[in-house]
């Protein structure tokens, strides 16, 4: 199954420049936030693949301008074709506004998600905004990874975890880092990848 990751900057190559012919064999897209609904609207029209998303710090309109066509999978776990996937959005909270958790916040949200985690016997791929701690991740507030995602790499060994919010224009970032037996992909503009 191929894979389409995109976030946090709407990339030149898919949204000015499209060639159908470039994404005839993608079979998902999944969002990692920070993107323009219409941008995720357009993708799922024009490559003709599923979309699921999660929403970043910055997709406050999400509320009442939604991707049409797309579904959201924001504090859920969704099973797609055997491929179990788990949502969460959001940041570290670096100020007062929504779409940003502290470490406490981030951890009661995984722990609502417990029950499905069981009832799934696990998970296969990780979709969140913000890294986590210490992988891929920033020192500013704003881009600080979170411990706990650390802890659900440990305990349920997805194959991949997948996040944006950290842009590889910031300076010496990595797409890719591996973290146990878990491959850590940064989503930003895009990426493809085969499951």
């Amino acid at each position: 199954m191929k894979i389409l990751l995109i976030s946090d900057e709407e990339s030149k190559y898919m949204w000015d420049f499209f060639v159908p012919e470039n994404f005839k064999d993608i079979d998902i897209i999944i969002s990692c936030g920070d993107l323009k609904a219409e941008y995720l609207s357009f993708l799922v029209t024009m490559i003709k693949a599923p979309l699921f998303y999660i929403r970043g710090n910055h997709d406050n309109n999400y509320k009442n301008n939604p991707p049409e066509g797309c579904e959201c999978i924001d504090g859920k776990i969704i099973n797609y074709n055997g491929i179990r996937i788990m949502g969460l959005g959001g940041s570290m909270k670096y100020r007062e506004t929504t779409l940003v958790y502290t470490e406490k916040e981030m951890r009661k949200r995984i722990n609502k998600l417990k029950f499905g985690l069981f009832f799934n016997r696990g998970v296969d791929i990780i979709v969140s905004h913000a890294a986590p701690k210490g992988i891929n991740d920033e020192n500013d507030l704003c881009h600080e990874g979170f411990k706990c995602f650390l802890e659900l790499i440990q305990k349920y060994s997805p194959k991949y975890f997948c996040h944006g919010h950290i842009h590889l224009n910031y300076g010496n970032k990595k797409r890719i880092a591996n973290y146990k037996n878990t491959m850590v992909i940064n989503a930003f503009d895009h990426y493809i990848f085969e499951y």
